[in-house]
């Protein structure tokens, strides 16, 4: 499936939106989790928390490299005129 051009910065950003909410929300348990009495609830919750972090900023990176490679492919090169010569 073929996603309309007009489509695909909005949709972009609605990821990359989704994805920093990922994170934050990572943020929030692993803030949570060193108010955890238990030990090994608190190495879960350090490590879940941890990996949703991860997931959260990978999909987040994932986005903004590839709004930075459609927005350097549709850059239009210099012409002839304008390039200087020594």
């Amino acid at each position: 499936m073929m996603i309309k051009p007009y489509y695909w910065w909005p949709l972009q950003g609605i990821l990359s939106l989704v994805s920093l909410s990922f994170a934050m929300i990572g943020m929030y348990i692993l803030v949570a989790a060193y108010g955890l009495k238990d030990p090994a609830s608190f190495v879960m919750a350090f490590f879940s928390a941890s990996f949703i972090i991860l997931i959260g900023l990978a999909l987040f990176a994932g986005c903004v490299i590839r709004m930075v490679k459609r927005y350097h492919q549709h850059t239009p090169p210099p012409s002839a005129g304008e390039i200087e010569t020594p």
